[in-house]
């Protein structure tokens, strides 16, 4: 059995805990070193420790984790940072030709791949003390394809490209208008096919620093695509994006396969995943512990395998329970409480863009999901529901009611811990047991309780501003894209949360998200959003989910079916067989099954 521990060094405070992980470690007592401190905290040696937990149940900051694995693991080794780090075994196989997709948890090692693979990071085999050659990295990986792979990368013989997670963060390091940029690395001649797929013809002539998440995340993509390269990495294409852009994305990516070039995409939006690969590696383990990379698989086996928590050919447990979607007959007439908010006929203008609403309203105990392209005034809807846009000088009638609000972009305002912020919202809620079972748990809150906001990533920082939304008591929560950083688990956790909160509250949530196997978790009826992006929007009165998604999706040009195993949808492949046939009918999301229209939900 092999131990691995890690030390959250963010986490860690040796100077207000008394070193209670060294005084009550039994080999420590017995005069074996098995931890020890040094500048930085203490430090696990592993080949000391028996794996009893002790030190991870004492510590009064969650800051050790030690797991025990396989010894069989430990020849598999890829890469870790140094020691009481992250370590991550395997690595996912590249192959020519083949749009590979990385799906798992976030923190569990997929960036790091992606690094390895693109040479930022040199893999050590484990061994960060004295990191092999490349000799000795070729040789490790003998008989695989990663041997020819790395034995290319160690003589500089590939060209790869690599578009980062963070799109945010490139006007750091790169400026300039957006066309002379994209005009520079056209080397495959694309440009103009892919500035047209992607829409970007609108931002031609603007400079990188006032680009929107989205324009930035169209123009990465576009960027590595027009560049000549042997293999291509995208790391999560699909953040910022709408769900017609995220369609265009992955055609534009799939296209590289045509020319026999390898490809790999790590994403979190499984209906977009799903289109996207030809096959999947899945990423297993503990977050900012240790992960693993499973076999090769077919895409529908991979990801159902991913939902199921339960690799059969390597006999591998990694979720207590499966992921499965339930069908039901999508509700018509939904049977909600009595109508709690109704809004008239109502415009929003700006100086190059206006907001028409149809009249409409909402019932209690219901989630209304709202979908549309981006810049078609989704958040501007929400923002007038919330209050914060007045229309003809006056705020609308139905910001009387107790409104919460979770806003698209989130930042790090406030100065404090996560729990000094849930305490102050939640007020006297905080320390009741729904709370702590309701928001706390089901969100992974009680780890980071005590962090300061200012130090948490996009994920974590997401996940508190839905719990801050929800803690508060009102009649009207708005959320505008929540899943935006989280992953697959978390996206469909918090699309649990939000509905229990809606249902035992007894009140009433609008739900923007590009996500449609999250909206379909979460809504009871649909908002779609019609009009010309940028220049004006309509906002539909809510609609059940059968014609509000066939609405939406008719528009998209794309259709779903259901997965026969985990009932999970998927996008039909491009003009096949089903794609044609649901089109003819008139059903492109739920199709009829005995007679009757189904659905999924959770």
């Amino acid at each position: 059995m092999v131990r691995v521990a890690v030390l959250d060094e963010d986490r860690c405070k040796p100077k207000h805990c008394d070193r209670v992980c060294y005084r009550f470690c039994p080999k420590v007592r017995s005069n074996i070193e098995a931890i020890r401190f040094e500048d930085n905290g203490p430090l696990v040696v592993e080949a000391l420790c028996v794996g009893c937990g002790i030190c991870v149940r004492k510590c009064p900051f969650s800051a050790l984790s030690i797991v025990n694995l396989p010894d069989e693991l430990e020849k598999e080794c890829s890469h870790r940072f140094g020691p009481n780090t992250f370590k991550l075994f395997r690595l996912p196989l590249p192959s020519s030709g083949v749009v590979l997709g990385l799906l798992g948890q976030n923190g569990i090692g997929k960036t790091t791949a992606l690094k390895i693979l693109s040479g930022e990071i040199k893999l050590n085999l484990g061994n960060h003390e004295e990191p092999p050659e490349w000799s000795a990295i070729i040789q490790n990986f003998r008989g695989s394809t990663l041997q020819e792979y790395f034995q290319r990368l160690g003589d500089n013989e590939f060209r790869v490209v690599h578009k980062p997670q963070y799109v945010d963060k490139i006007p750091r390091v790169v400026s300039g208008e957006v066309g002379a940029l994209l005009e520079n690395v056209d080397e495959r001649g694309m440009l103009e096919v892919l500035a047209e797929q992607l829409q970007l013809k609108t931002v031609w002539d603007r400079t990188l620093d006032v680009l929107s998440g989205g324009e930035l995340q169209r123009v990465s993509i576009v960027a590595t695509i027009c560049r000549e390269a042997d293999v291509y990495l995208f790391d999560e294409p699909s953040s910022y994006l709408d769900v017609k852009q995220r369609l265009q994305a992955a055609r534009a990516i799939r296209d590289l396969n045509k020319d026999e070039k390898t490809v790999i995409v790590a994403e979190h939006d499984l209906a977009i995943l799903d289109y996207l690969s030809d096959r999947i590696c899945v990423f297993y383990g503990s977050p900012r512990v240790y992960g693993v990379v499973s076999h090769v698989q077919g895409v529908r086996v991979g990801i159902n395998v991913y939902l199921q928590g339960f690799i059969p050919d390597e006999n591998v447990r990694f979720r207590e329970a499966p992921i499965v979607f339930h069908v039901k007959p999508p509700t018509v007439g939904h049977e909600a409480g009595e109508t709690l908010l109704r809004w008239d006929g109502m415009k929003k203008s700006f100086e190059e863009f206006e907001l028409s609403v149809v009249p409409g309203d909402a019932r209690q105990g219901e989630v209304i999901g709202i979908l549309g392209p981006n810049g078609i005034g989704k958040t501007t809807f929400v923002r007038l529901l919330a209050g914060n846009e007045r229309l003809d000088g006056r705020r609308v009638a139905q910001s009387e009611l107790a409104v919460s609000y979770k806003p698209q972009y989130i930042s790090a305002k406030y100065m404090g811990t996560v729990g000094d912020l849930l305490r102050n919202v939640a007020e006297e809620d905080f320390t009741t047991s729904w709370y702590e079972s309701e928001i706390i748990q089901p969100l992974n809150l009680h780890l980071i309780l005590d962090r300061n906001i200012a130090e948490l990533s996009g994920g974590e920082l997401q996940k508190v501003a839905i719990a801050a939304c929800l803690s508060k008591k009102a009649q009207l929560y708005l959320l505008d894209e929540p899943s935006a950083y989280l992953d697959v688990e978390e996206r469909l956790t918090m699309a649990h949360t939000i509905r229990r909160v809606v249902e035992s509250r007894n009140v009433i949530a609008f739900v923007v998200e590009h996500d449609v196997v999250a909206q379909d978790f979460i809504a009871d009826r649909l908002m779609i959003f019609t009009g010309e992006p940028g220049l004006f929007g309509v906002a539909n009165p809510p609609t059940d989910l059968r014609r509000g998604m066939n609405t939406f999706l008719k528009d998209m040009k794309i259709t779903f079916r259901r997965d026969s195993i985990t009932k999970r949808p998927r996008v039909n492949k491009e003009d096949s067989k089903l794609d044609r046939h649901q089109k003819r009918i008139g059903e492109h999301y739920y199709i009829p099954l005995s007679g009757k229209k189904y659905s999924a939900t959770a």
